[in-house]
């Protein structure tokens, strides 16, 4: 089968970009050919709040890639859906994550229809289809969208029900797979040594940039609960770090918690990761998440916050922890794994649920036509 990913993907970094990837090669692997449009410009400088977009990683080795589409330029939209119809998909599968995106990827969709010479199968991969943060157009732009889709697959009940409340059309379900692209962990006394961490004491991460919707914050007044807990905070700050240094300096953390607060590359993730005891995600609004799936990977345990599809990933005493997005419940649950001693069974429970989360799944439910 002949398909076309429409997604970012490298040079372009984040967690889209890098598990489009490790879906094309999942399909090359299952013997389809495939090629993955990607973007020349994904959001102009006053949409992004990082540093930069692009990423020093090297290109991932057999797969092609055709950067052309340009998220703010129309006549880029009508070239890369001529530049789809050429290839003769049999399957277009789109990325879908921000409304913004929405008039682009719309429009590409329906010119590459226009286009083409034969019909194909065009299938949306939503990771969210109403934003964390809301903005003026966001309906309007999924509505423009929806329009030059078949079909949609999601990764969480949350996002199936978004949806259902624009469309009609088949709405299937896969869960977000482990990501196995970051390598082995080392070992933790190595992991420790390398981020100058302290080597024989409780420690927590959180992962991943810094908005308000993840809920950092409740980590940090969690923290204040918890005295013998450090906490690794390892991302890029999207917006205002004040709120959080303010915490830090009134709860008295600044022993306690570990900031880097740089991009993490790819081949540095392994270290966060390998370092810490337990994964934190004290998110207050959530669909699926991918750092959830880096932590079965790495096999760490976890603690979710009861939004969103958090609870559909880990289960709640097997390999982790599933509570409410309060202070209070966060830090009760980190109290007992440590007090407890809760790492070995949790670990374990880790090793057996992560077997549900295969790219294979994926790919098999995108690739099988809806009812």
């Amino acid at each position: 089968m002949k398909i076309v990913l429409l997604s970012p993907a490298h040079p372009l970094r984040g967690g889209i970009a890098a598990s489009s990837e490790r879906l094309a090669q999942e399909l090359q692997d299952q013997g389809h050919e495939v090629v993955i449009f990607s973007f020349s410009l994904q959001y102009p400088g006053f949409l992004f709040p990082g540093k930069t977009q692009y990423t020093n990683d090297p290109a991932p080795t057999g797969l092609r890639i055709r950067t052309m589409l340009n998220s703010i330029n129309p006549l880029s939209w009508v070239r890369t859906g001529i530049a789809i119809a050429r290839e003769k998909p049999d399957l277009v599968i789109t990325r879908y994550w921000l409304p913004f995106m929405g008039p682009s990827l719309g429009t590409v969709l329906i010119k590459a229809r226009f286009f083409a010479r034969k019909k194909f199968r065009s299938v949306a991969l939503v990771d969210n289809m109403i934003p964390h943060e809301k903005r003026p157009g966001d309906r309007l732009f999924s509505r423009y969208f929806i329009a030059g889709c078949d079909e949609f697959v999601v990764m969480s009940a949350s996002v199936a029900d978004d949806i259902r409340t624009f469309s009609k059309k088949s709405v299937r379900m896969a869960p977000h797979p482990v990501y196995d692209i970051y390598g082995v962990a080392a070992a933790q006394s190595e992991c420790r040594t390398k981020l100058n961490l302290p080597p024989n004491t409780p420690l927590v991460l959180f992962f991943g940039f810094i908005r308000a919707y993840k809920g950092l914050d409740l980590l940090l007044e969690a923290l204040a609960q918890t005295p013998t807990v450090h906490a690794i905070v390892a991302g890029e700050c999207y917006e205002s770090w004040e709120p959080y240094a303010t915490i830090i300096e009134k709860a008295g953390l600044r022993d306690r918690v570990h900031l880097f607060t740089d991009f993490i590359p790819n081949d540095e993730v392994r270290w966060y990761f390998g370092a810490a005891d337990l994964v934190v995600q004290p998110y207050k609004t959530a669909t699926q998440s991918g750092i959830s799936q880096i932590a079965y990977h790495f096999e760490k345990p976890m603690v979710v916050t009861r939004v969103g599809g958090l609870a559909e990933i880990v289960t709640d005493g097997v390999s982790g922890y599933v509570v409410d997005p309060t202070p209070g419940a966060i830090a009760e649950a980190m109290l007992d794994f440590f007090n407890n001693n809760r790492a070995l069974a949790l670990h374990e429970g880790v090793q057996k649920e992560k077997t549900r989360f295969s790219w294979g799944n994926l790919a098999s439910v995108l690739l099988k036509p809806g009812l």
